[in-house]
This record gives structure tokens, sequence and C-alpha cells, in this order.
């Protein structure tokens, strides 16, 4: 049996798979998992230069879409969904687009992948421009809907990039190439498996650098997560007694004196100012905590 496509190959490590004891299958999955991070390890120049790219877009005010279909769909929702959450971003500046919509992300939509035209549409509908990074997501590198939505996304003069499992030929509409070639899966085709782990890596990657060069944190803190739950909420608390000495009460009266802001709620301890004055020494400083602590 033979392909060309090298997320659709047999795995030659896997053919008796069916023969083997649950101990045995588990070892082989394993054993191939760990092939995945040494593979995106030899990708990270590319993954470097495309996010540096995306990040002058962000500054300008431009968003990013990634765009796929079945599992890689999934993914990039899942990444996009988890922006706001985590780094208090407009829910417009990262989006997925998935073929099929959103009923696609619990269901199988049969075909939805197979038409360029819908993928060039999205991107119509979504009014993508000249400040917008859009991101596709294809393991074998051939989806037709994700192609025609990089295509299309040329054409409004947007930064397109590709992330595959493939060994891909460049083409001119297409400005970054991210080839995570982790070779064939356990279960021939089946790209959950160790294509949908590598994307999952590559696109934290992404978001999470894009957002550290966006001075979404400080150190490793979360500091501009939005506290929409108990648990964030939590954090928030215990961030600003981390590096404010506060105790627990006063942090939890000082993060809502400053709407669930902690940046804010850290200027204003540190330098004994109001939210507003916090606020604008903030946006002087491009949001960098660090370099607003720094200021006079």
């Amino acid at each position: 049996m033979g392909w060309d496509k090298i997320t659709e190959k047999q795995n030659q490590n896997s053919i008796d798979v069916d023969d083997k004891s649950t101990i045995e299958i588990l070892s082989l999955i394993n054993s191939e998992d760990f092939k995945v991070s040494k593979v995106v390890k030899s990708s990270l120049n590319d993954i470097k230069t495309f996010i540096d790219a995306l990040v002058v877009r962000f500054k300008q005010g431009g968003r990013l879409f990634y765009v796929g279909s079945g599992t890689s769909g999934r993914l990039g929702v899942l990444d996009a969904a988890e922006c706001p959450p985590t780094f208090r971003t407009d829910p417009e500046m990262v989006q997925g687009i998935i073929a099929g919509g959103y009923d696609a992300l619990v269901t199988s939509i049969e075909g939805a992948e197979d038409l360029s035209e819908l993928g060039a549409l999205a991107i119509i509908e979504k009014k993508i421009n000249e400040r917008d990074v859009v991101l596709g997501i294809t393991a074998s590198s051939t989806t037709p809907f994700v192609l025609g939505a990089l295509e299309k996304a040329k054409t409004k003069k947007a930064l397109t990039g590709l992330l595959t499992c493939n060994d891909y030929s460049t083409v001119s509409f297409i400005d970054h190439v991210i080839s995570v070639v982790v070779g064939p899966e356990i279960i021939t085709g089946s790209t959950r498996l160790k294509a949908g782990t590598a994307t999952k890596m590559v696109l934290n990657m992404v978001t999470t650098v894009a957002m550290i060069k966006l001075n979404k944190t400080y150190g490793n803190l979360m500091v501009d997560l939005k506290a929409t739950n108990e648990k964030l909420q939590d954090r928030g608390v215990r961030i600003i007694m981390h590096l404010t000495d506060l105790c627990r009460e006063d942090a939890m009266k000082l993060l809502k004196s400053s709407d669930d802001e902690v940046k804010t709620a850290v200027l204003m301890e540190k330098k004994k100012i109001e939210k507003k004055e916090a606020r604008e020494i903030l946006e002087k400083n491009s949001g960098s905590l660090r370099d607003s602590l720094k200021s006079h």
C-alpha cells in the first residue's frame, strides 16, 4: 500500500498493532509521540519568522485567523478561544475558522473541507484586510478549504502562513510555511494523533510568544489575564500578593478597585497612584508592566 502524502503512509512500526497487548500499543504510541517535539524543534526558525511578522501586524491593529478543517480546525478554534481569558485580548484579535462552521466542532461535516470557494467565502465574510494574518492549518497541506482561504486572503493583502505535517512546495500566495513532518501515524491517516499533537504545540508557541512580545506577561506571570471566574480571580489575587506583598484580603480589594486589571492593580500599589494614572502609565509604555514600574 503506498501514498504520496507522508500523513497517509503506513507506519511500519504498527503494521500488526491489532495483534498487540494493551501495554504494547501504549508503548508504541508513546515512542511515536517522543518524535514530535524533536521535529517541532527543527522548525523553530520558521515558527520564529512567522511570529515576528505576526507581532508587527498585531501592533498595527491586525488580527490573526486560523483556518482549518477537522482536527486542525478544532485546534485553531481552541487556541483562539483561550486567548481572551489568558491574555485579556479582544475576542476579535485571534479567531478560528473551521470548515463546516461551528457545528463542525462537535460533529463531522462531510465534504465541507473539499470546497475551496467556501474557504474564500469565509475570508470575505471576516472582512480580512492588509493588517491581518491568516494561518492555514492542514496536516496534508492539500485541503481545498484551507488553500482557497489563503489564496483569497493574499488578494486582500493579508500576511499568509501554512502549518502542515507534510513536505510542501511553496506557492505564491503563501508567505510563510511551517512544515512539521512527524511521519506516518500509528493508525494510518489518523492525523488527530502525532500531527494533532504537533499542531497544538506550534499553536501554543504562536500565541504565547506573540502575547509575551505584546507585554501580556511580567516575567512568567499572567498579569493580563481576565478574571472571568473564581480560578482566574484567585490567580490574579495571588499574582498581586506575590508582586506587592499585600495580604490576600487587601489584594482582593485592590483587584476589585482596578476593575479586575492585574497590571493596573500592581502599579497602583507599587507607585501609590490612582487607577486612571496607572492606566495612563501603562498605555505610555505599550502595556509593559516592567517598563511602567521603572518609569518616573
